[in-house]
């Protein structure tokens, strides 16, 4: 199950899944560290009505969440037609403070009245594995705390109907000596009162109103995150005050937010919608001190060994660029500035890194056939001088890249000048943009191509047209040795090939894989009278895989692509972001028909919401993988404005 809503303000981030629970929380970095144990539980909300009790995640209940196009702000939606009773929760984390807030209306939909118990359930675990954890009832105050060292989280909350807070409370363990939660103890609609406990612990605490037939009474209920019980109880008691005021300031800061963006008028409106759907979910995935998360999913960790809670400097760059061109540049600076302080003193990035700037996991070796390489993926260090002349491009914010130029753009580019094979001519092995393949590959090739021609067109602007001579060279050798790409068999591009760099021998990968057309297209590397080696590329693939399939579910990332791969799929699921790309290679060659087809794909693959996944099912488009996948948002972003630029009618 993915996430329905990524709820944050650059620091304090929530996951609500496809049923409005919340799944994951983010303190105090963007993806770093995970407070919830989302890994076996969700936090999980009870009602009980007329002391009949159920939870809102069991079958009798009907959910839909939500996204708003105008702000980080879900509505989540729960009917329960036996019990007669309705919620519908408005959810934001508040830009100013680190608090996640629910403003949820009780309505009894029966013909008679009803007395109802609103049960919130919270399963925190702040330390490694849910250990020496604490949490405490607070009287007087009228709050849990549920600390551990330098994290404090308060739960509270206001009944509007009486002006109360909760009524009952209870905290217990869970996950440890067999106790399954506290939670249980909702079940018979009366919670025990216990105050504390420490280990592995969740509490709940109980909401009561009583409501005439078709009346509705609302519950205000946060979780607020500081790093003392002191700083929580500041920011309380500005959220006792209600929750109404709060939504509306939080309405205004989104809709500010939004007043520094390009016209997208001359885009249909529900298109529109899904645009700035995808901007915020962009948005809710970086962090305040500059890392972009390629996913805050934490579900991926069900299924594999790590999660997607990194910044890969390339989906970072690749995330910024739809912002740059809708004038959003505050966060491409942010971004920026923190590839800048992450640089290598030889001038690389490596392979990602996590929102504290540490560098992060990898299965990159340093030693391949008892040979020393570098763990990188090169294409990471030249997009992200790429993107900082994309940033001039569109905002003449010349005085920014100044101040870029010697930290990041010098370094990095003397860098991609040198590391370079003198028998090919082109970039020395590294991993490819999937991950997998140690390679000299043509899209790391076409990327670092154009992250050098950039490089020299900064310094030419900048007035240190001295340092250029030596990055335009390495240019253009890549370029004059761009013949070892195409595979003679049958004139399309290759992935890439690979010196052994002992004996000087040349293998070649021949796998038909869209970023090779992608990238020879996007960076220039192939020119415009070369366009039939990418028609070729792009019609085998197609052929290859049938041309109903790619219309009905798009395209995959290469041919034999094993990434969740059913064991009944031959070639791999569809990616939003390789369907894009192809879509992007239509809009190129004015084939305005294919290209909205792959919109439409796109489109059609988002949960209500709003939110992309990563992958799609061949067979419904369901998703697959990470949900959502910041990197496909963009990519839909950058695909829907070409479309519109291109075909102006």
């Amino acid at each position: 199950m993915g996430r329905a809503v990524i709820l944050g303000n650059g620091k304090l981030t929530v996951g609500l899944n496809e049923i409005g629970m919340v799944h994951d929380f983010y303190y105090p970095y963007v993806g770093q560290e995970n407070l919830t144990t989302a890994r076996s539980m969700h936090h999980r909300i009870g009602v009980s009505v007329n002391d009949v009790f159920s939870w809102v995640d069991s079958n009798d209940w009907g959910c839909q969440v939500d996204l708003s196009d105008g702000a980080l702000v879900a509505t989540t939606s729960m009917v329960n037609p036996h019990l007669e009773v309705e919620l519908a929760s408005t959810d934001f984390v508040d830009y100013e403070y680190n608090a996640f807030c629910r403003k949820i209306k009780i309505t009894n939909n029966s013909k008679q009245k009803q007395s109802i118990r609103l049960f919130m359930h919270q399963v925190f675990e702040i330390s490694n594995h849910g250990r020496a954890d604490t949490a405490l009832y607070v009287p007087g105050h009228n709050y849990i705390l549920d600390y551990k060292g330098r994290c404090s989280l308060l739960i509270s909350g206001s009944n509007l109907q009486d002006n109360q807070s909760f009524d009952q409370f209870a905290v217990g363990n869970y996950g440890l000596e067999g106790k399954s939660g506290t939670y249980a103890d909702a079940e018979d609609g009366e919670l025990s009162g216990n105050s504390v406990e420490h280990g592995g612990v969740d509490s709940v605490i109980r909401f009561s109103v009583d409501l005439e037939p078709g009346k509705s009474e609302s519950i205000d209920y946060w979780v607020i995150a500081a790093d003392s019980q002191y700083e929580c109880e500041k920011i309380n008691e500005t959220l006792k005050q209600g929750l109404f005021t709060r939504i509306n300031m939080n309405l205004l800061y989104w809709n500010n937010w939004f007043m520094q963006s390009k016209s997208l008028d001359n885009i249909p409106s529900e298109r529109q919608k899904l645009i700035k759907k995808s901007l915020l979910v962009i948005k809710a995935h970086c962090d305040a001190r500059g890392g972009i998360i390629a996913s805050c999913d934490s579900s991926i960790y069900n299924y594999g060994r790590d999660y997607y809670s990194y910044v890969w400097p390339r989906d970072g760059s690749l995330a910024i660029w739809p912002l740059i061109r809708m004038g959003f540049y505050e966060e491409a600076k942010s971004f920026f500035n923190f590839c800048r302080d992450i640089i290598t003193i030889e001038g690389f990035l490596m392979h990602k890194y996590q929102p504290d700037r540490t560098v992060g996991s990898t299965w990159h070796p340093l030693l391949r056939n008892s040979v020393e390489e570098l763990p990188i993926q090169e294409d990471e260090t030249a997009i992200t001088i790429f993107m900082l002349g994309e940033y001039l491009r569109y905002s003449g914010d010349e005085d920014f890249v100044r101040q870029m130029f010697n930290g990041y753009v010098v370094p990095a580019a003397n860098f991609l000048s040198t590391f370079m094979d003198e028998q090919t001519g082109l970039p020395h092995a590294s991993y490819d943009l999937w991950e997998e393949r140690f390679l000299t590959s043509t899209y790391t090739t076409a990327c670092t191509y154009a992250g050098l021609l950039t490089a020299a067109e900064l310094a030419q602007t900048l007035g240190k047209s001295e340092l250029s001579a030596g990055w335009l060279k390495s240019a253009e050798t890549i370029k004059n040795s761009r013949a070892a790409f195409t595979n003679p068999e049958n004139g399309t591009l290759r992935k890439g090939l690979l010196l052994d760099t002992r004996t000087g021998d040349l293998s070649y990968d021949n796998t038909l894989d869209c970023s090779s057309f992608w990238g020879g297209m996007i960076f220039g590397y192939y020119e415009p009278e070369e366009h039939t080696l990418l028609q070729s590329t792009v019609d085998t693939m197609i052929q290859t895989i049938s041309l109903e399939r790619v219309e009905h579910t798009g395209i995959v990332r290469y041919i034999g692509d094993y990434y969740f791969k059913p064991d009944d799929e031959q070639y791999g699921n569809p990616w939003i972001v390789t369907t894009m790309w192809l879509a992007q290679y239509y809009i190129r060659s004015s084939n305005k028909y294919q290209a909205e087809k792959l919109i439409q794909i796109a489109e059609a693959a988002a949960l209500p919401s709003g939110i992309m996944p990563e992958q799609m099912s061949s067979k419904d488009r369901s998703p697959i993988s990470v949900t959502p996948l910041v990197w496909s948002h963009a990519e839909y972003i950058n695909t829907v404005l070409d479309f519109y630029t291109k075909f102006k009618d």
